[in-house]
């Protein structure tokens, strides 16, 4: 699969909101022990390059704060099938588990396999179109794989359903700016975001993110 990135690279996102449902208690300690594998396996660092973007497992946290599930770790290519397994098996036996569906998704964001976390994604949303995580996280394994058109297509998609979601309009804004060069578009998206979201968590992300912009601008 591609692995260019628009120019500059983003920070790699934590996926949306984990499901912590499993279908049946055989599927649970599986995937616990193959998690337990994994840590044994080694770390794997992030990109630094700013700016980072967010979905719903950050954007409920405090600027900095790390989010539900910390730093996937690094793994050989059959250490990540063994982790797969599970959730592979659970797919296959009900192909419509939307729940071991989503997980299987979120396992391959983590590590960075967005060609297959977006099969995974769009599955689900074949059963659930109107889920916002999950549809947000399409969009951005869209744009790691170097779409932004494909990835602003699929916010726009989230916000036709709910528009003022804030994860995805913070995201779209720093796509239209760093994908498509749009920084009044962008601007315009994080100043709605901050006027319908007053709350929202990383409200000082965006504003630092406006200012940042803003400057350019006069640049």
């Amino acid at each position: 699969m591609s692995r260019h990135l628009p120019q500059p690279q983003p920070q790699p996102l934590p996926r949306a909101k984990p499901v912590t449902q499993w279908t049946t208690r055989g599927v649970i300690l599986l995937a616990l022990f193959a998690f337990m594998a994994g840590l044994a396996i080694g770390s794997l660092t992030r990109d630094a390059s700013p700016p980072a973007l967010t979905t719903a497992a950050s954007a409920n946290l405090p600027a900095g704060a790390e989010p539900p599930g910390g730093t996937p770790q690094a793994v050989s290519p059959e250490a990540l099938q063994k982790m797969a397994a599970p959730l592979l098996a659970a797919v296959k036996a009900d192909p419509k588990n939307r729940v071991a569906l989503i997980q299987l998704g979120n396992f391959y964001y983590d590590h960075k396999q967005f060609q297959e976390a977006i099969e995974s994604y769009r599955r689900v949303l074949e059963i659930d179109p109107k889920n916002m995580d999950v549809r947000t996280d399409l969009g951005t394994a869209y744009w790691y794989l170097g779409s932004a058109e494909k990835a602003i297509a699929e916010y726009d998609k989230a916000l036709a359903i709910q528009p003022n979601y804030a994860p995805t309009m913070m995201n779209l804004g720093i796509i239209r700016q760093e994908g498509l060069k749009d920084v009044a578009g962008a601007l315009l998206i994080w100043k709605k975001l901050l006027e319908t979201n007053p709350n929202f968590a990383q409200r000082q992300r965006v504003l630092d993110l406006i200012v940042q912009a803003e400057n350019g601008q006069k640049q």
